[in-house]
This record gives structure tokens, C-alpha cells and sequence, in this order.
């Protein structure tokens, strides 16, 4: 298995500096990897990589829903809420209908058996569209109207959403007692559990993180493990009730940024860096799963059938965003952005077959046919017209992000040595400023530091200001941060 992990690594970064040289997403020749070193076509990968590749993708996932989770604020969620809702459920509702209409005709099926393709194809991947969504909102893309936080929001519930679909078409198939508005309520039973789920750790990890001034990879690693255990929870709790447990990842940043937004961000930057790695796992493990042989089984029919669910879904996802703010240009990039499949496809392909449907073949080289068509079209899309389309404002705050990063500043309540005399202060306030350079508008922060010794009592002590910026020299020529642990 050794071996399969380097491929991956050595494959991956080489496929994802390539399609960087060409202006398209690095994820794209990451799919395109997989596919290639997969067991349908070179079969490089060990069967052991194979049969723990389920762990390795959904960790990964796990890795970009919780940097999703540090990018939700509050504020901006109030602001797409309405539109959020109605794009968890109207986009895939019309891709369902579109499917329902053309394949017993083209494909030869039972209507049943359409409803439940349609269902597989109307999930939209958060695999590839929340990495995006995340680079567009680090660069501060989309910031001023909230779209990308939209797309996050709208494309986590959908996958709930079309799944519990998806096991009514299936129970009703299989000719067996569906209590059809039972299920219907499992949609928002779901949802609500998973991000209550997520909101109780989330607030513990906060209160421990304030308490206990932890490194910040610690922090990371203590919130990747809670959030893995939700997963779990999930799987050891569906026979009984059913948890998004995926939302509730996504609620553990969200809490801990409401609460502490310098620890979020500590804790974000790691998820940055270890998001590299993941990528590669998620991107080559998913391509890897996909058998070209059983697309091509799907024939022109098919793609004709996908084709017209993704033109009633698109009109679903301009329907959802009438009556918001957005320009017609921005609506149009949100259409494309709800069209990649990959995920939920490569996860429920195969299990009407296994059900015994009568076209499970069919519909499982549906679904492979639809990864292989709209992951890659659809990243090229979103990244194209994202570039063009969303608004970028010279003094975006996303700006800050970046100079805290690369600067390595401290955030308020941290404790910092000076190198030079060896006093430590403690951060007690902290400013994001625009300094003036020639005209140009620079950012910089600017901190309030309190020497503790130094202090009578309550009130007292010497402070003094500090001020950085990415033309001011770096933090760490005179200062280092201080940890407990």
C-alpha cells in the first residue's frame, strides 16, 4: 500500500501542476490520474489501498468540509439563507423530473427505475465544488454578495436531501411499505441533528482552546479527530435516527469562529496546509473508483439523458435565485457551479444493483458516465467564469487572512517573547488597518501588547503598539509566540 500512496503523491502533484500550466483546476488531471493508475485501466493502485479507500476519501472530505466550517460566518449566511434553502432542493427536484421524462424512452426503463437514476444524478459533489468555493472565498471572490458561502451552504444540504430521495425511489421499488412522508422528515430531522451534533464539540473544543493556549497544529489535529468521530456517531446511529453528520464538521468551525475567530483562524491555516495532501487523496481515490468500461456502456442514450438533467436543473438553480441581489452574470456562475457530480455518484452508483434492481447496471454506468462528464467540465466551468464573473474589492478583508499567514502573527490572548531582551507580552488587542504607501492602499495589523510583569494591579502595566504589514519586515525578526503545550 506503501506504493500506491507514492503514486498518489508523485502522480497527483505532477497532474496538478500540469493542468495549473494550462489554466484549468489541478483537480481535474487528479480525477484524470486515478482513472488512469485505477483497476479498471493500468491497475497500479495495491487492492489493499483499494479496499481503504472509502476511510481515506471520506477523511479527506472531512479535511475541506471543516475548512468550509471556518469560512461560515454568520452574518453572511443571514444574507443567502432564503437562496440557500430553496438551491438545496429545487435544482435537484428539476434534474429529477428532467430524468424521469426522457430515460424510460431513451434508455428503455421502468419510470421507478428513472426516479431512482435521476436521484443518483441530482446530487451535486461538494468534493469538487467546496475546494473551489474555498480558494474563491481565500482570495476574497464573491465576498461582497456571500457567493461562494451560498454554493457551501445550498450544495451540503442537497446531499442530504436527494439521498433520503433516493432510498424512497428505492423502497418503493422494492415493492415494500414506504411510508413516503416518513422519510420526507427525515430531511430536516437530519439536517437539524447534524449540526446540533456539531455545535455541542465545537463549543467544548472553544471553551478547552481558551483555557489551554495549545499549538495550533495540536488544535487541528484535536478538532480532525472530533470530527471523524462524528462520522462515526452517524454510522453507529442510522438504524435508529438519521445524522448529517457532515454538517455538523461543518458546525464545528462555524461555532468556534463565532466564538473565537483568531482560534479559527490559527486552526484554518493548518487545515490549509493539510488540505494539500487530502486533495490528492480525495481527487486520485474518486477517479480511481470510476470504471470507464461501464460508462461507455451508457452510450450516446446516455448522455443525452444527463445532458437534460442538467438543463432542468439548471433552470431549477436560476428559479432558486430569483429575487436576490445577484446579476444575471452571477446567477449564471452559480448554475455552472451546481453542475459537477462526483461524490455521491461514485458512493450510491452501485447499490440499486446490489438491491437487485433490474437496470442497476445501467444506472451504475450512469453514474460513472456522469463523474466522467460534468467533474471536469464543471471545475473548468466554475474557475473560468469565477475569475470573470465574481467581485473582487481592492480592500477585500480576505487580504488580512493572507498577511497573518504569511507574516505568522499572533492573534489577542497569545503571549509573545521579544528576542532581543527576552520580555513577554500578552496580545490584548489587536486592529486591521489600511496603510497609505504611495497611494496605495496596504494592509496591515496593528496590536496592542501588554507586558504582564510590569503591572500593580488591575489596569496597570506598560503597553505599546506594534504595527505589521507585508512591507513592515517580518514578526519573527524580534518576536516568537509562546504555547503551553
Amino acid at each position: 500500500m506503501d506504493i500506491s500512496i507514492a503514486i498518489i503523491i508523485v502522480l497527483g502533484l505532477l497532474a496538478d501542476y500540469l493542468f495549473r500550466k494550462m489554466r484549468l483546476p489541478g483537480l481535474v488531471g487528479m480525477l484524470i490520474v486515478g482513472i488512469l493508475v485505477g483497476p479498471y485501466v493500468w491497475n497500479l493502485m495495491a487492492p489493499e489501498m483499494m479496499k481503504v479507500s472509502g476511510d481515506f476519501r471520506k477523511i479527506a472530505l472531512i479535511v475541506i468540509l471543516l475548512r468550509a466550517g471556518f469560512e461560515l460566518r454568520r452574518d453572511t449566511l443571514n444574507r443567502v439563507g432564503r437562496a440557500a434553502l430553496l438551491m438545496s432542493a429545487i435544482p435537484a427536484i428539476f434534474e429529477i423530473v428532467g430524468v424521469v421524462l426522457v430515460a424510460p424512452p431513451l434508455l428503455h426503463i421502468s419510470y421507478i427505475e428513472a426516479a431512482i437514476l435521476g436521484a443518483i444524478l441530482g446530487a451535486v459533489s461538494p468534493a469538487v465544488v467546496v475546494p473551489l468555493m474555498i480558494d474563491f472565498m481565500d482570495r476574497g471572490r464573491g465576498a461582497k454578495k456571500g457567493i461562494p458561502t451560498l454554493i457551501l451552504a445550498a450544495s451540503s444540504v442537497d446531499d442530504v436531501f436527494v439521498i433520503v430521495l433516493f432510498s424512497i425511489f428505492l423502497g418503493m421499488y422494492g415493492g415494500g411499505d414506504v411510508n413516503i412522508w416518513h422519510k420526507l422528515a427525515e430531511i430536516p430531522v437530519s439536517i437539524g441533528l447534524g449540526i446540533v451534533l456539531g455545535l455541542i464539540p465545537g463549543y467544548l473544543l472553544y471553551i478547552l482552546f481558551t483555557k489551554y493556549d495549545w499549538r495550533p497544529p495540536k488544535r487541528t489535529l484535536m478538532v480532525l479527530g472530533v470530527a471523524i468521530v462524528l462520522t462515526w456517531i452517524e454510522e453507529v446511529v442510522e438504524p435508529y435516527v438519521p445524522v448529517a453528520s457532515l454538517l455538523g464538521v461543518m458546525a464545528i468551525g462555524f461555532i468556534i469562529l463565532e466564538k473565537s475567530e483568531a482560534i479559527a483562524h490559527l486552526i484554518s491555516q493548518k487545515l490549509r496546509k493539510l488540505w494539500v495532501f487530502a486533495e490528492l487523496l480525495l481527487f486520485v481515490l474518486v477517479g480511481a473508483q470510476v470504471n470507464i468500461h461501464v460508462a461507455w456502456d451508457a452510450g450516446l442514450a446516455g448522455t443525452l439523458v444527463i445532458l437534460v438533467g442538467l438543463a432542468f436543473r439548471s433552470v431549477g438553480t436560476y428559479l432558486s435565485l430569483l429575487g436576490t441581489n445577484l446579476t444575471m452574470r452571477e446567477r449564471l456562475f452559480c448554475v455552472v457551479a451546481y453542475i459537477p457530480k462526483a461524490t455521491v455518484q461514485a458512493a450510491i452508483g452501485a447499490v440499486p444493483l446490489a438491491a437487485g434492481v433490474k437496470s442497476g447496471e445501467l444506472i451504475l454506468a450512469m453514474a460513472v458516465l456522469s463523474i466522467l462528464l460534468t467533474a471536469p467540465i464543471g471545475a473548468i466551468g466554475i474557475m473560468f467564469l469565477g475569475e470573470r464573473i465574481l467581485d473582487y474589492g481592492e480592500r477585500s478583508p480576505y487580504k488580512f487572512k493572507d498577511l497573518r499567514e504569511k507574516l505568522g502573527l499572533p492573534r489577542v490572548g497569545e503571549r509573545i517573547r521579544n528576542k532581543k531582551d527576552g520580555t513577554v507580552w500578552k496580545v490584548i488587542e489587536e486592529r486591521e488597518v489600511w496603510l497609505d504607501r504611495d497611494g496605495r492602499p496596504v494592509p496591515a495589523i496593528e496590536f496592542r501588547i501588554w507586558n504582564e510583569k510590569s503591572a500593580k494591579g488591575p489596569g496597570t502595566g506598560t503597553t505599546q503598539k506594534l504595527t505589521f504589514c507585508g512591507e513592515c519586515g517580518a514578526f519573527t525578526d524580534e518576536w516568537e509566540i509562546l504555547y503551553d503545550f
